[in-house]
This record gives C-alpha cells, structure tokens and sequence, in this order.
C-alpha cells in the first residue's frame, strides 16, 4: 500500500505544480505547447533510446508479459470497435484506445513495482511491449491520419522512421538487439535530457487543467467514461482471467500482471493528443479519471492477491 501512496503522491504534486503555473501564468501563454513539444520531440525519445539501449530484450518472451499484451489488446480492441460502431474518427478512437490500455509503467509503475511486488525490473517486460510495439503502432496511425489526403505511399511505409517517438524506441532496441555498448560520453547527454520527460508531460499536464470543469462532460463524456471503465476495470479482470485460468500463475506472478493491468493511463499520453492535436479532452480526463479510480483498485488487488 505505501508504493501505491508514494507513487500517486509523487504525481500529484508535480501535476499540481503545473497547475498553479498555469493558474498564475509563470511561464507564458505558451508553456504547455513548449513542454509538450520539448516532451514529445526531444526529451521522451532521449528517454526511450536509453532506457531501451541497455534493457534485456529477452523479457518480453515471458508467460507475464503475453498476459499484459493480451490484456492490452482486449481493452483497446473493445474501444476500437465501439468507436467505430458510433463513428468517432480515427484519431479519438486512436487515443481513446491508448487510454483504454497504454499503463503508466514508468513514472508510477516502477515505485508501485518496488513498494507492492518488491522488484522494480517486473515492470520491464511491459515498458518494452509498449516503446517497442504500442507507441510506433499508434503514432503511425496517427501520423497516417493527419496527413491522410497529401502523403505519398512510399511516405506512409517510412512514417515510423520520421516520428521522434518511435525513432527512439527502435534504434534504442536496436542498439539492444546488436549488443553494443553505447560509449559513456555519448549516453550521459541523452540521460540528461531524457530526465526533463517526465517532469514535462507532468507539468504540461497540470497546466492543461487550468480552467477545466468536472471531468467527462460534454460530447465526449461516453468515450472518457468507457475508456477509464475499461482501464480501470476491465483490463485487470482480463489480466487475472487470463494468468489464473489459462496462464495458470498464481502467487507473485499472478499478482504482478494484475498489479500491471491495473495501472492507470500513461500521462504522457496526453502529450500525444496534444502534439497531434486530436482528442485532447478525451486524453486529459480519461487519464484523470483512471488515476484517481486506480488507487482503490491497486490497494484492493495488493490486499487481495498479495
């Protein structure tokens, strides 16, 4: 329960931060443009390339890691196909899926890791799954969209290549896969800058609050709600289905992948709304919502399962 506590306090300060910043102006009217861009552009890929250049590729064989993909995929699937159903256009159902099923694995899954399973590397495997797999497939679809009507054939089979996001995640896979060693001098600079990423999208998230109502209001109160139901709450029924009944994990491992799926949406999802310019109400109180319905649920799973 005390990483639960921790993990959520430490959030909820900096979001908190960034919302008297922008209640009081500080940094302009700009700010949150500037740190989504300095998120989305330059921080978070310094980020990705060095947390994956020297992770262990091997992980992401692993019994937990195909329950966290399959619960991943059913949450997000359901999104999708009930977005279609009621027409919402690809880039909300895009980023409604993401927070459906993206888990903050990072700044809030690693403390949670530490404090509740005890391990900090058990939320490898899924850190991978989601810079490797997740964030280029979702970018590209986004990308994809945005230019839908001028890009070239030869452009939308090389959009991954050109994204800052996925550039990140696959050369730091690749540099993983070859098993070079990224020389000090060269990987201290990217540690640096990658540093200022999750600060950022914390901040930028903080100030995007400014002057926002209640959540899930408004045209988009079914997609916020449906997309913070099924994180909340479907996505850790699955990932117990599947690793008891079929997995047949039980103890330490059924409790981490639970524990995994139970994570609420990634904050810096909302950076990517913001940079795409898409669903961006959608991205901030489904996120909201799915923080602050997580912590019951993870403290009810710890006491539960643990």
């Amino acid at each position: 329960m005390q990483g639960v506590l921790t993990g959520f306090a430490v959030i909820a300060f900096v979001i908190a931060v960034g919302y008297l910043l922008g209640r009081r102006g500080s940094l302009g009217d700009d700010a949150r443009t500037v740190l989504t861009g300095l998120a989305f552009g330059v921080a978070t890929p310094a980020l990705l390339f060095t947390t994956l250049a020297g992770a262990d590729l091997s992980v992401i064989l692993s019994e937990r890691l195909m329950v966290t993909a399959a619960a991943t995929a059913a949450a997000a699937s359901v999104f999708v196909t009930v977005g279609l159903l009621r027409g919402w256009g690809t880039g909300k159902i895009t980023i409604g899926a993401l927070c459906s099923s993206y888990v903050n694995a990072g700044n809030l899954g690693i403390p949670i890791a530490v404090y509740v399973l005890g391990d900090a590397s058990l939320v490898a495997p899924v850190l991978l799954f989601q810079q490797i797999v997740v964030t280029p497939l979702a970018l590209t679809v986004l990308d994809l969209h945005r230019n839908a009507e001028r890009i070239a054939l030869w452009r939308r089979l090389t959009t991954p290549l050109r994204n800052p996001m996925a550039i990140g995640s696959l050369s730091g896979a690749a540099v993983a896969a070859s098993g070079w060693t990224v020389p000090p001098p060269a990987l201290e600079p990217l540690t640096l800058i990658g540093n200022m990423s999750v600060p950022a999208v914390l901040l930028a998230f903080g100030i995007s609050l400014r002057g926002s109502g209640l959540p899930a209001r408004g045209e988009n109160k079914p997609a916020i709600a449906l997309s913070a139901a099924l994180k909340t709450t479907a996505q850790p029924l699955v990932a117990w289905g599947l690793g008891a009944g079929v997995f047949h994990l039980h103890g330490a491992a059924l409790l981490d992948v639970v524990v995994t799926a139970a994570l609420p949406a990634a904050q810096n999802l909302y950076t990517y709304a913001a940079h795409y310019r898409v669903a961006e109400q959608l991205a901030r109180e489904s996120i909201l919502l799915s923080t602050a319905f997580s912590v019951p649920a993870l403290i009810a799973i710890a006491a539960l399962l643990g």
